[in-house]
């Protein structure tokens, strides 16, 4: 029996954070042994909140890096960019005819997007977003599509989409269900509910040891543990949630010793900081080698994107006889 297929993304907006590992990587690298796996650069979407194209290239780069460092192998999942493969904006332009604006402004996503983001005017092409995400999974025919729990109704949008279009044309797409992961959302070190970059709270899969510890000594904690014997409450401090990804062996200790006050904020932080560092030792250790052979990297995405073009154009060939365009 074949495998099922499973197709996810990010927006290159650069390196990654412990966020996204937490909140996708970590679920798509556990993914790929148990379905056929296809991963994307999202340089379009990129374009829906700011239209500066200059670091887009370099930041697909350092994603795959990061990518590639965390475990993702290609072999196994070939990464592509959106912006290489032609079919992608063609099959958007289709789906786009088979959706309300009425449904996409209902989206919480681009409410919470625009809200995030200060955004006054909405673009079309951020509105239409999750059209073109749509394409972007079927047109891999993906059955499923790891997500965090905030692109849930994204993947409902994709559902809808696929009806749609199979009512109106013929079979051509599965409606593929989301995947999600256990742990999809790690809080901010300002103490936000989301970990993100244009928000300025992040821990990077590449800061090095120093750094992480400088970064978590700013992390808000219990605002009413001020001095090291107060007692804490462990459900509302972040550095406390880290703990429980990062270094859950010690659960029970730290959760006992910060209700107590045995426990200060300071040496909380610091033992948070050492098994942090400890998980991202070897991820920065590959970093490093792809660092110092781009040209291998470069070579990795190339071949994915051959891969990627040959399904993207069976599946458009598929769509065209349906719809009976020659």
């Amino acid at each position: 029996m074949p495998k099922k297929r499973i197709l996810s993304g990010m927006r290159p907006t650069g390196k990654l954070h412990i966020g996204h590992y937490v909140g996708a990587l970590e679920n798509w690298i556990k993914l790929q042994n148990d379905y056929e796996s296809f991963h994307l650069i999202a340089d379009y979407h990129v374009l829906t909140t700011g239209l500066e194209t200059e670091d887009i290239y370099q930041n697909s780069i350092d994603m795959v890096i990061d990518w590639l460092a965390a475990g993702l192998d290609p072999e196994k999942s070939p990464f592509f960019r959106q912006s290489q493969i032609k079919e992608h904006t063609e099959l958007f332009l289709i789906f786009s005819m088979l959706i309300t604006t009425a449904r996409l402004e209902r989206n919480p996503t681009l409410k919470e997007q625009v809200r995030d983001l200060n955004i006054e005017n909405v673009i079309y092409g951020h509105l239409g977003y999750p059209v073109l995400q749509s394409a972007d999974i079927l047109l891999y025919k993906g059955d499923a599509v790891p997500v965090g729990e905030d692109q849930v109704p994204h993947v409902e949008i994709t559902r809808e989409i696929a009806r749609r279009f199979n009512n109106q044309y013929g079979n051509v797409f599965p409606e593929p269900d989301a995947l999600l992961t256990k742990f999809a959302r790690l809080p901010g070190l300002d103490g936000d509910a989301k970990m993100s970059k244009s928000l300025g709270n992040t821990i990077l899969l590449s800061d090095d040891a120093e750094t992480v510890k400088q970064k978590l000594r700013k992390a808000v904690t219990d605002p009413q543990k001020v001095r090291r014997n107060d007692p804490g409450r462990p459900e509302v401090c972040l550095v406390f949630t880290y703990h429980k990804k990062f270094n859950s062996g010690e659960i029970p200790e730290i959760e006992a010793n910060c209700k107590s006050g045995a426990l200060g904020c300071v040496d909380c932080k610091l033992k948070c900081a050492a098994k942090m560092n400890e998980w991202l030792a070897p991820i920065i250790d590959k970093r490093k080698h792809y660092e110092a052979n781009l040209s291998e990297v470069k070579q990795i995405l190339s071949d994915g994107e051959a891969k990627g073009r040959k399904v993207a154009q069976a599946t458009m060939n598929e769509v065209r006889e349906k719809m009976k365009l020659g």
